[in-house]
Formats: C-alpha cells, sequence, structure tokens
C-alpha cells in the first residue's frame, strides 16, 4: 500500500489509532519504570494527556488540518499531567505548528513536522537528559529529514522512522546507566513509540478505534457517545422546587474559529448571550471558543456562534428535569471545593495566594495551617494536568500566585499552567517532595517582592533533606543493593538509603543515612497505613538516632508512603 498525501481525515484516524495504541499499553509502560516504587505512571500520565486531546479530535464531525491541529495541540496541553505527559504535550504542539499550515501532508511535510516537534519538546525541558523521549523524538526527525530524500511514499516513511525510534530506545540504557542497572528501555520513549505505531495502523485502516471513558468508539464524522445519567440513590428530592429556574436550558459548545473574532466581536457575542441568558461563561483560547450559557432558545446561541465558525462538543441539558440530580451534584462540589480551600471570586482580592499539591488528610491540614488558600490532591501514581493548574489558578483570588508541585514530576506541569494563566502572575516555586513545599511557605515574607520571596523560598527549601519509605514493587538490583518485591526501601533525595523487612526499622536507618552534624530539626510524617502505636514507635527510636535534634511527629495520612521524613 502506498500512501502519497495525508488529508484531515486520514491525520485524523491515525491520531485516534494512536491514542488507542497507547492507552493498550499503558500498564506495560508503567511497569517500566526504573525504580521499583509504586508511582510507575508514565503510561498513565501520557495516556490521559493524549486522551484530553484525543476526546477535542472526536469531537470534530468535518476536520480540517488547521481545526485538527487545534484540537490536539490544545486538548494534550491542557490535558498534560507528569513530566512524560508534558512532552508528549510539547511534541504534539511543534508538531502540529507544521501541519496546521499546509492543505495537505506529505512526507517533506512530515518531515518538517518531526523536526519542529523534537526542537519544541527539548526547548520545554530546561535541563534536557539524553536516553529520555527527547532523545527518541530525535532520533525519528534525524531519520525522517533523511528519509524526505529518499521517498514520496507515507507508508514506507512512516516504517523507516519508526525503526530508527525502536532502534533508538533500545540504546537508551546506554545513555543512561539507572537504566541498564534495572534492566529497561526508557519508559516515556516506550510510550512514544506506541503512539508511533498505533498511528501507523491507522493510517493503513488496520488500528483500532480511539475509544473513550464510557465505553464508545469514536467513528469517523462521529462525536463522543452521551454519558448516561445514572439515577440518585436513597435521597428524597421528590418535593424540589424547579419553578425559580428563569432559563430552562445549559447549553454548552466550543466554536472553532474560523473568521474575524477580535476583542470587540467577543464582547459583542457575550452581551447577545447575555440578552437571552444567564450563567454565562465565554473563554477563548488560540482560536478555540469554549461556551456555557443558560437560555429559553438555544437555537438563537447557536445561530449567533456559527457566524464565526463550526461547532463542536455541543450539548443541551433541560435543567428543569435534571433540577433533582443537579442540585445534588452542586452540592457536592460546593462542598469539595469548601473542603479544598476555595475562596469567594468575587471578595476582596488579596496581593498573594499560595496552591500546594499535596496528599493525604493530614498534610492538607498542615498546608492549610501555613497558608495555603487551595489543595490540588495529586502526587506519586495521581499527578495532576495542567488543566487541573489553572482551575486552582482561577479559584485562588489573588493579584500574584504561588504554586508548590512538591513533586519533581509535577512542576512541568505547573510551569505550563503558569504560561497559559491570565490576569494573575504565577510563580512556579520548584518543590519536588512535600517536605520541601512546607519549608518554602513556611518561609515565605509578605513584605518582599515576588522575585525575593522565590529567591528565598527556594534557597530554604534547598537546606531540606527527605526521606521517604515505600515497599518494592518488583525485584531489581538498584546501586549495588539487590531489591526483592515487597521489600522496604527508604529513598532519599538522591537514591536508595536502605532496604530490609521492616517498616520501622528501615525508617529508622534511612533517617540515620540522612542525619550529619549540622542537623537541628527531624519532622516525621506517618501515613494512612501506619498505625500511630507504631510511629510512636519509629518517633522513640528517632530521638535516640538523632540525640542533638529537636523530633517532630505528624500525622501525615498519605498514601504509597508510610513515612516522610525532613531533615534541616
Amino acid at each position: 500500500m502506498k500512501i502519497q498525501e495525508i488529508d484531515a481525515s486520514l491525520m485524523r484516524q491515525a491520531f485516534l489509532a494512536g491514542a488507542h495504541g497507547l492507552e493498550a499499553k499503558k500498564e506495560w509502560i508503567n511497569e517500566l519504570n526504573v525504580f521499583p516504587v509504586p508511582d510507575g505512571d508514565t503510561g498513565t500520565n501520557m495516556t490521559m494527556t493524549i486522551m484530553a486531546a484525543a476526546k477535542e479530535v472526536a469531537a470534530i464531525e468535518n476536520p480540517t488540518l488547521e481545526s485538527l491541529s487545534k484540537a490536539i495541540s490544545s486538548g494534550s496541553l491542557r490535558g498534560a499531567r507528569g513530566n512524560s505527559g508534558v512532552i508528549l504535550s510539547q511534541l504534539f504542539r511543534g508538531f502540529t505548528k507544521v501541519i496546521k499550515t499546509k492543505d495537505i501532508v506529505d512526507v517533506p511535510a512530515l518531515a518538517e513536522a518531526f523536526v519542529r516537534a523534537a526542537e519544541t519538546a527539548y526547548k520545554a525541558v530546561i535541563k534536557p537528559k539524553e536516553g529520555t523521549i527527547l532523545t527518541v523524538a530525535k532520533g525519528m526527525a534525524d531519520k525522517a529529514v533523511e528519509m524526505a530524500a529518499k521517498t514520496d511514499d507515507v507508508v514506507e516513511f512512516a516504517r523507516k522512522v519508526i525503526e530508527q525510534g525502536d532502534l533508538v530506545l533500545s540504546r537508551t540504557p546506554d545513555m543512561l546507566p539507572v537504566l541498564k542497572q534495572a534492566g529497561v528501555v526508557d519508559s516515556g520513549g516506550q510510550g512514544l513509540m506506541q503512539v508511533m505505531k498505533g498511528a501507523l495502523d491507522g493510517l493503513l485502516g488496520e488500528g483500532q478505534g480511539w475509544t473513550d471513558a464510557a465505553g464508545g468508539q469514536a467513528n469517523a464524522g462521529g462525536a463522543p457517545p452521551v454519558k448516561s445519567r445514572g439515577a440518585s440513590q436513597g435521597v428524597d428530592v421528590s418535593d424540589l422546587d424547579t419553578s425559580e429556574i428563569r432559563f430552562g436550558y445549559c447549553t454548552e459548545f466550543i466554536i472553532n474559529v474560523e473568521g474575524p473574532y477580535d476583542e470587540d466581536a467577543e464582547r459583542g457575542f457575550k452581551e447577545y448571550l447575555g440578552s437571552i441568558g444567564d450563567s454565562l461563561v465565554v473563554v477563548s483560547d488560540d482560536g478555540i471558543v469554549k461556551v456555557h450559557v443558560h437560555t429559553n432558545d438555544p437555537g438563537l446561541a447557536i445561530q449567533r456562534a456559527l457566524s464565526y465558525g463550526s461547532l463542536s462538543r455541543m450539548k443541551i441539558d433541560n435543567m428543569r428535569e435534571e433540577h433533582h440530580e443537579r442540585l445534588i451534584q452542586n452540592a457536592e462540589k460546593l462542598s469539595k471545593e469548601q473542603a479544598m480551600g476555595r475562596q469567594d471570586p468575587e471578595g476582596e482580592r488579596k496581593p498573594y495566594g499560595f496552591i500546594a499539591v499535596s496528599i493525604g488528610e493530614g498534610l492538607g491540614e498542615i498546608f492549610r495551617g501555613i497558608g495555603a488558600d487551595y489543595l490540588i490532591e495529586g502526587g506519586q501514581t495521581m499527578n495532576p494536568s495542567t488543566e487541573d493548574m489553572l482551575n486552582a489558578v482561577d479559584r485562588v483570588n489573588a493579584e500574584t500566585v504561588y504554586i508548590l508541585p512538591n513533586n519533581k514530576n509535577i512542576i512541568l506541569a505547573a510551569e505550563q499552567a503558569k504560561y497559559l494563566a491570565e490576569g494573575k502572575e504565577v510563580i512556579v516555586v520548584p518543590s519536588k517532595t512535600v517536605p520541601q513545599g512546607i519549608s518554602a511557605l513556611i518561609n515565605f515574607a509578605p513584605e518582599l517582592s515576588p522575585e525575593e520571596n522565590l529567591r528565598i523560598m527556594s534557597e530554604e527549601m534547598g537546606r531540606i533533606k527527605t526521606g521517604q519509605v515505600t515497599y518494592a514493587v518488583r525485584t531489581t538490583n538498584i546501586d549495588g543493593q539487590e531489591i526483592h518485591e515487597g521489600d522496604i526501601m527508604g529513598l532519599g533525595d538522591c537514591g536508595l538509603l536502605a532496604v530490609g523487612p521492616s517498616i520501622e526499622r528501615t525508617a529508622v536507618q534511612t533517617l540515620a543515612a540522612m542525619v550529619d552534624e549540622e542537623a537541628e530539626l527531624v519532622t516525621i510524617y506517618y501515613g494512612h497505613d501506619v498505625k500511630p502505636e507504631d510511629a510512636n514507635v519509629v518517633y522513640a527510636q528517632a530521638k535516640e538516632v538523632c540525640p542533638g535534634c529537636e523530633v517532630e511527629l505528624h500525622d501525615g495520612g498519605q498514601p504509597i508512603y508510610y513515612y516522610l521524613m525532613s531533615v534541616e
């Protein structure tokens, strides 16, 4: 089979098949993570990133390369999770910058797009490391340029590029000793290759269509299936009043802007929607306009929107019929937001506010107690997306918003949110652990400028040593230490500190390896799976191991890690 040109329909088919190719192998990719801790989430992060874009792509009924490019770039950018997901989104962003300008995509255009993709991803990473997904992407880009001079057949081009990608991936253990030691290839690179192979299957008509979370399959030209609404159980809402609903139809859609749409046009559009409804939200982002309005005549809103471009992701709900369910949902949502610390967006704006990524009730209370305005649930195995970060920024009513990622795998998503946020200054404090984030927040000084605070907070958290105690999910060898599945491991900032069968003993050994003559304060946070009496045993032994230090014990409530410890 020979293909010389790819149109928008075929590109859509290839992308959705690529998404399926990654999703089908996500658990296998998770298992490639080097450290045997239970946080192998590269496959999950990459899958959630590409699926956010896939939902946007599947909603486009009559795609053009331009509308397709916007959906892929915007969807993956906002859905990006973890370092691997952010890098994947940047690869898509670079790739689509090229193809959105084309009428059709041929081999030279593909070669140009591969090069732009690799360049964009490398620029997004402050300190690129070879032996990762970046290296695999660059290897394919170099091969793409070579093949563009040899063939005009897209299929032959793709096969050779994929072959080169597999070759570079197989060499990643020689570039990163930690991969070689564990006997695995780079998990992010493997994820990228699954996307490539799935996309080639899609070009050839051999791949499976993308399936969304509701179990529906995206067919060419069709929107994703609508999820069914389950009936409420055990709550009597038969006497709730619906008479106060002035506008009965909740109308939502996305405009893919195809004509002039400047600030004046947006202002006029908002005024019109306000004249026919309420609960109005209109958000513009790089040629995409997201619209939400309550109205008694959805057709009027849709007719006006069509004057600006094509529509997708259309949804109209009869709010009077669904009033009972919506009241309960809103109450649950409000309760959750209050628990997370949401502020009144209409109140007086503060000069500064703080967002912290945290998991565990105890750690959440600690962050709130030292000044966090909003908490994002997340951490290992549950990296929040760029969209989660942006939503949190919106909910903090402050001129300057500081984000504390508290996990090295979340920093890139936070930086991406900083780039996308509007109307507020966003500062990412690059905290890699929860103890670092706590130290940074404690050392904030309101009388200093944002730049001075970032410098001081970064310096102070740099003085913190962090230890984490968890269990091994597979057998491997790290730093010359034999680790067996089920062993308890103590991990420090620079690697493995202790291994053993006992949680308490390994925790104390880890702490002993962290303490030096300059140590003054030791803080221990015990997790959800640790009994208070066992934590008190570790606390007592820690005081013996660190006789010159003040030792504190807190209920962190965190999953996965039995203990988090800091030394300063």
